[in-house]
């Protein structure tokens, strides 16, 4: 099987999407590239005071809309395809839900299991030494992402406040900070209760009340367990079985969400909970339940799998959990699907907030914040979905048009392209 470049998987859903459009061809040839892509070499100094040089990126897709924004990647196998791709998703994403902002990613070639806490540190600031001329508060705004973390991103705020002293304070630099430091509480829960918020809204698409309907979650980490427990302790549902990369459980009577996660912790699985049936990952995506929410990995719902699947909804917090052979099914069987960028859009949001109150100065409650987000997930999932109606395409194309639709606006009002 030959493995599709990530960008050039990118740039065929843009034309994808286009079809559906009135959009120039300036304008589109325009979105197919990033407007800046950064390479830079990371020297770190090593415990042991040998240095090794690292290789990092920062690419900034496309800031028609306001400053870029996206996270910062360190993994083994970084590329500079997979960043260009991530920066265009979140392109589409920072719009699908009318946020002033662009999208951005940044990564660095590193498997920082291998490197201690303190080699970590001067990495995170070796990384914005290099690149601190292109970001910043009005410029692009960098976040955590996989491997990365919050106390990640207080070392590179600090070594950014620390170049740009002359300017003042800095936490407006970068998102996913720890609150004692200009981050935001309501961070941990807002992929799942954006997620929460948008699955909502479909219910009432489909005239469906969800309070004692039943949930399938593949994937028990953050945005997983909060799923579970907001939707059952909120909303009423019943989640009757979760999964992680060892396999799953199931009861048709339902999970306590802390009871599993307890159980996880303890033994490394989700697995042989008691009162629980095991079954694998496979089972879990066909079971029979009102809604269906792939939390995990990619590409899990396919051309081969597709038709079994049985939910009514199915709201996708991972990120490409399914593939665009599978979308077609989905559509053609007459399932809802919450797409990745819209769904899983909730912790995006929070960061937006989050910079909204580091700039300002000024700090919202819990309640406040949650408010807002509800807000904004309300009024994208009701964006998306009546453009599904409307033009009679699927949901991903649906929000690919809202989402394209608002950038190309913005490329237009500036003069940067004609029609």
């Amino acid at each position: 099987m030959v493995e599709i470049d990530p960008f050039e998987m990118a740039v065929k859903q843009l034309e994808r999407a286009a079809q559906f459009m009135d959009i120039s061809e300036e304008a589109l040839e325009w979105l197919k590239r990033p407007m800046r892509i950064v390479e830079v070499s990371v020297p770190l100094e090593m415990d042991d005071g040998s240095v090794k040089v690292f290789t990092g990126f920062r690419v900034q897709h496309n800031w028609a809309r306001g400053p870029t924004k996206g996270g910062i990647r360190w993994h083994p196998a970084e590329t500079l395809s997979t960043v260009k791709a991530l920066a265009t998703w979140m392109t589409w994403k920072v719009a699908v839900v009318d946020l002033p902002y662009g999208g951005g990613k940044g990564g660095i070639i590193v498997n920082p299991k291998e490197l201690s806490e303190r080699e970590q540190e001067r990495l995170a600031r070796a990384y914005i030494r290099a690149v601190y001329d292109v970001i910043g508060p009005w410029t692009d705004i960098p976040a955590p992402d996989v491997y990365t973390n919050p106390k990640i991103m207080a070392w590179m705020m600090d070594e950014y406040e620390t170049i740009m002293r002359r300017r003042g304070p800095a936490f407006g630099v970068i998102t996913g900070k720890p609150p004692g430091v200009g981050g935001i509480v309501a961070r941990m829960d807002a992929t799942a209760r954006g997620a929460a918020f948008a699955i909502r809204e479909a219910a009432k698409a489909l005239g469906m009340d969800l309070k004692g309907k039943t949930l399938a979650i593949q994937g028990y980490g953050n945005a997983g367990y909060y799923m579970a427990k907001i939707m059952g302790e909120e909303y009423g549902m019943k989640v009757v079985a979760v999964s992680d990369s060892k396999g799953g459980i199931y009861n048709p009577d339902g999970l306590n969400a802390d009871e599993v996660l307890k159980w996880k912790r303890e033994h490394g699985s989700v697995k042989d909970f008691p009162g629980a049936t095991n079954i694998t990952n496979e089972e879990l995506l066909e079971l029979e339940v009102d809604v269906l929410a792939p939390s995990a990995i990619e590409e899990v719902i396919t051309e081969k799998n597709a038709d079994n699947i049985k939910a009514k909804i199915v709201a996708e917090v991972a990120n490409g959990p399914v593939t665009p052979e599978a979308d077609e099914i989905l559509y053609e069987k007459g399932i809802l699907q919450i797409p990745d960028f819209l769904c899983n859009a909730g912790g995006v949001t929070v960061s937006y907030f989050e910079w909204v109150q580091n700039i300002n100065g000024f700090y919202w409650t819990v309640e406040e914040t949650r408010k807002r987000l509800d807000d904004k997930m309300t009024k994208a999932f009701w964006d998306v979905y009546n453009t599904h109606k409307d033009k009679g395409i699927h949901m991903r194309d649906a929000a690919y048009v809202v989402a394209v639709g608002r950038v190309y606006e913005a490329m237009k009002h500036r003069g940067w392209v004609k029609k």
